[in-house]
């Protein structure tokens, strides 16, 4: 059922970027293929230049594997698919190494890397209707046994996080939707779309959300245009750090978006969502919850994406403030300073996110 992969090849919308390979300590090396080098670009600028080298990765926190081919693997819900199907067929999933795990994923991830070989989990057939999916997460979440696992698997892409998601084509684009985990309140739904309005509203830039079957949240993805796909690298990936474990600060966060793009109009949309996810408490801002896009020929921060009040680890924000993982307004003005962030843009955005946010939570009390 599935191969063993010895040498998976990376492509860029079906271009050649490079070779990856285990060494005998089980770590990831890769080369850029020659013609890449020449024409295309640095997909992880920080660890992968654009260079003609055999590049080496690290063991943490990725087992062995570069950050950027990590971030294409699925994480939570689409892992505990991908072993639950593997057990299925009789075989270890603890056995299958990260090439073979890349070459499940193939042409299925997010963003616009894909990987030869292609180990495809086939289905036969597509189904977007809400509701089917929604009593086959049922399943899974009881250790019950889905309809169609093959079709759960296709339908998760490489996505990450815990609660179960699927894509589902919707108004001629492709959407994501998610259901309650185990442990989530039903009204999960409704409420990560209440807060996108509210980000909205802050200025934050988010793909069109919607709430399908006025329950389940809903997001036009934001990694594709129809045919065309686009490179999307994760903070985690880039900078290596673990989204399993408070592994960053906001300072971190400031000062990659700056190296990255060259963009000060970027720098101030990262200030604005850590402001945003301070006031609404979502403590859940872990490193993989920030990405980049590669389009037209440079970098740029993605469309916000997992803004729901959150408990966090211990109860505190993932990405700390100035080492705070309780901060408040002082705190985002002290790192306003340190990051040389203007402090009258700084006051600016604060009092925006302020005015909405706590006249939204006057006005549900109301």
């Amino acid at each position: 059922m599935i191969n063993k992969q010895d040498i998976i090849e990376v492509l860029y919308n079906d271009a050649s970027v490079g070779k990856l390979a285990l060494n005998k300590q089980n770590l990831s090396v890769f080369e850029y293929d020659s013609n890449w080098i020449e024409t295309g670009f640095s997909i992880s600028p920080i660890y992968l230049p654009l260079e003609k080298k055999t590049f080496v990765a690290k063991k943490d926190p990725f087992d062995g594997l570069f950050g950027v081919f990590n971030d294409s693997l699925p994480d939570g819900w689409g892992r505990l698919l991908i072993d639950r199907y593997i057990r299925s067929k009789g075989f270890d999933a603890k056995a299958l190494s990260i090439l073979d795990r890349l070459s499940l994923v193939g042409k299925n991830g997010m963003g616009a890397l894909s990987y030869l070989p292609c180990n495809k989990i086939d289905t036969k057939y597509d189904i977007d209707e809400i509701d089917y999916y929604a009593k086959e997460v049922e399943k899974i979440i009881e250790s019950k046994n889905a309809h169609n696992l093959e079709l759960l698997i296709a339908k998760a892409g490489s996505s990450a996080g815990v609660r179960p998601k699927v894509l589902i084509n919707f108004n001629n684009d492709v959407w994501l939707v998610k259901f309650p985990a185990q442990y989530d309140d039903e009204s999960i739904g409704e409420i990560e779309y209440n807060c996108s309005v509210l980000a909205r509203k802050c200025m934050i830039e988010m793909t069109e959300t919607r709430l399908f079957n006025n329950k389940y949240f809903g997001t036009k993805l934001f990694d594709r245009d129809k045919d065309q796909r686009f490179h999307v690298h994760s903070a985690s990936g880039l900078l290596y750090a673990s989204h399993r474990l408070p592994s960053l600060d906001y300072e971190d966060l400031i000062k990659l978006t700056h190296f990255l793009t060259k963009d000060f109009n970027e720098v101030e949309k990262m200030f604005n969502l850590m402001v945003f996810n301070i006031f609404i408490e979502n403590r859940d801002d872990h490193a993989r919850n920030f990405s980049y896009v590669y389009k037209a020929n440079k970098w740029k921060l993605s469309h916000a994406y997992d803004l729901t009040p959150s408990y966090g680890f211990n109860g505190r924000h993932s990405t700390t403030v100035m080492g705070n993982g309780n901060p408040d307004k002082n705190d985002i003005l002290k790192l306003a300073k340190h990051t040389g962030f203007p402090e009258d843009k700084a006051k600016i955005i604060i009092e925006r996110n302020m005015d909405v946010i706590f006249s939204d939570k006057k006005n549900t009390k109301n």
